[in-house]
């Protein structure tokens, strides 16, 4: 049997993002923060903040990958429906959560009380426990294989940083870049046999055409350092075989 792989999904959750109003930054903090727990993100979806499109999203993804995470939609406006969706999404009805109420009414008794849309903030899917926010007091939310997360990247960070560990995971993938001067395309079936060669690793090719010229960076990705420096150290030997110098850390 070959070596168990964990994967996430993840909907990124806002007509901001859509409309392109707002740049995701989150995918990536999320693809690299999972990656150090050994989970592989295996897909991301962007939806607007309808609730039958919300809704749709987490039942595919919490289904299909051992785990599930959002972004966006859980703040204190009329728009924030993340957590309603998604305790449509589970059959399940919102409650306050008292212990996010009493981290909320802790976080704005200096900042102007806790008014109603703060209070919002404070609503979870029922039966959800609470994910710790040291930025902005108000929490995330946990609920079995799914993990309501902030919109707003330094949040979200902070949301991260408090599950970090707590994820059951697999080996970390590495990976190693190695660029080169040259055509993908001239190089397509010499890629492939490298990967073949070396089962469990995998080969990603990304060109580029930069000062007239055109490369490609080729980053060989595997969850064992022997591996992955076996893999590499051929495609070197490769590239150097069809007289092409090859640039460890990329172009």
């Amino acid at each position: 049997m070959g070596e168990r792989i964990w994967t996430a999904g993840l909907a990124v959750i806002g007509d901001e993002i859509l409309s392109g109003r707002t740049q995701d930054k989150n995918i990536a903090q999320i693809a690299t923060w999972l990656n150090v727990q050994g989970i592989r993100l295996a897909e991301v979806r962007v939806v607007p903040d309808v609730e039958a499109r919300i809704v749709e999203a987490v039942n595919a993804l919490r289904a299909r990958y051992d785990y599930c995470f959002t972004t966006g939609g859980i703040g204190p406006t009329h728009d924030d429906i993340t957590v309603d969706a998604i305790a449509a999404a589970l059959g399940v009805g919102v409650v306050i959560h008292p212990q996010a109420r009493a981290v909320l009414e802790r976080y704005y008794e200096t900042r102007g009380g806790l008014t109603d849309a703060r209070l919002r903030m404070a609503r979870v899917p029922e039966g959800a426990e609470l994910i710790p926010n040291r930025m902005s007091g108000a929490p995330g939310i946990r609920l079995g294989n799914l993990f309501i997360l902030a919109g707003v990247p330094h949040i979200t960070a902070g949301m991260l940083d408090a599950l970090t560990g707590t994820l059951e995971g697999g080996r970390p993938v590495l990976s190693r870049t190695i660029g080169a001067w040259v055509a993908e395309s001239e190089i397509a079936e010499f890629l492939g046999e490298t990967e073949r060669a070396h089962e469990g690793v995998a080969i990603g090719s990304y060109p580029f055409f930069r000062d007239g010229r055109t490369g490609a960076n080729f980053v060989v990705r595997a969850t064992g350092q022997a591996l992955l420096d076996a893999c590499g150290d051929a495609l070197l030997r490769g590239l150097a075989e069809r007289g092409l110098e090859a640039v460890e850390g990329g172009i």
